[in-house]
């Protein structure tokens, strides 16, 4: 069976690099930088500052441990593909699956809407394809459209799926972003204009509320920033609490 070596004298990355690697299943070792390496590591993880003294070529180098370790499981499926599919399951924390010829690459819950893009590019930037297709379910409307703002720059392939059938199906937001990958949808003929409704900009304004606990609760135009994907509630907060002082 083949295993991910962590390598590192980096107590944060090691700590984060095990606990993320344990969360996913994924078999490790832990290593020092004199120790021989088994035949069955397939990959190492090290820090950027560390990365010169590992003269191994399989090695993934990065200050982000929890970066570090969906880099590995990528790379360890595979980095070239004739077809890749990305799968979002739009919400505050959107599913994502990354398919490659029909096998999951990976499967994940973001934690923002405005992550799915970043985290997408990520992935490509570590597989080759001739053709990259994106899926997006069709629910939850402000935050599919927050996603599909994210994925605009990425490719203008993009399906949007009735998962109407679907989510319901799937266990987590993971599950759902891998069935709607695996599910034919209508092509996106334009880029969307995210429009919160009322109810989801008063929802922002109730949040604010606690979330400053009780000291402020935000205006309308900041509720509406905030459910956009404009802004992030705690800078929404100190900017009302700023506005509240002057």
């Amino acid at each position: 069976m083949n295993v991910v070596a962590v390598i590192t004298e980096d107590f944060r990355f090691f700590y984060g690099a095990v606990r993320a690697l344990k969360e996913k299943g994924q078999p490790f070792i832990s290593l020092g930088f004199d120790d021989p390496q088994p035949l069955n590591v397939s990959l190492v993880l090290t820090t950027e500052a560390e990365r010169s003294r590992l003269r191994n070529r399989k090695v993934i180098a990065s200050d982000d441990p929890e970066k570090a370790v969906k880099a590995a499981l990528v790379l360890m499926q595979g980095t070239s593909y004739n077809r890749v599919i990305v799968g979002v399951d739009p919400g505050p924390r959107p599913g994502l699956a990354v398919l490659g010829d029909g096998r999951v690459i990976i499967a994940d819950t973001l934690l923002s809407p405005e992550d799915v893009g970043p985290a997408v590019k990520d992935v490509l930037s570590l597989v080759r394809s001739n053709e990259l297709l994106l899926r997006v379910g069709h629910g939850d409307p402000t935050n599919r459209d927050r996603v599909l703002n994210t994925l605009w720059n990425v490719t203008r392939n993009i399906e949007i799926v009735d998962e109407t059938s679907t989510t319901r199906r799937a266990g987590t937001d993971a599950d759902s972003a891998v069935t709607i990958a695996r599910t034919r949808g209508e092509l996106l003929p334009f880029r969307p204009k995210v429009e919160p409704t009322e109810g989801e900009v008063r929802e922002v304004q109730r949040q604010s509320r606690i979330g400053s606990k009780g000291a402020v609760t935000i205006s309308t135009a900041l509720a509406r920033k905030v459910a956009r994907g404009a802004m992030g509630l705690e800078e929404a907060i100190e900017e009302q609490k700023g506005k509240e002082k002057g």
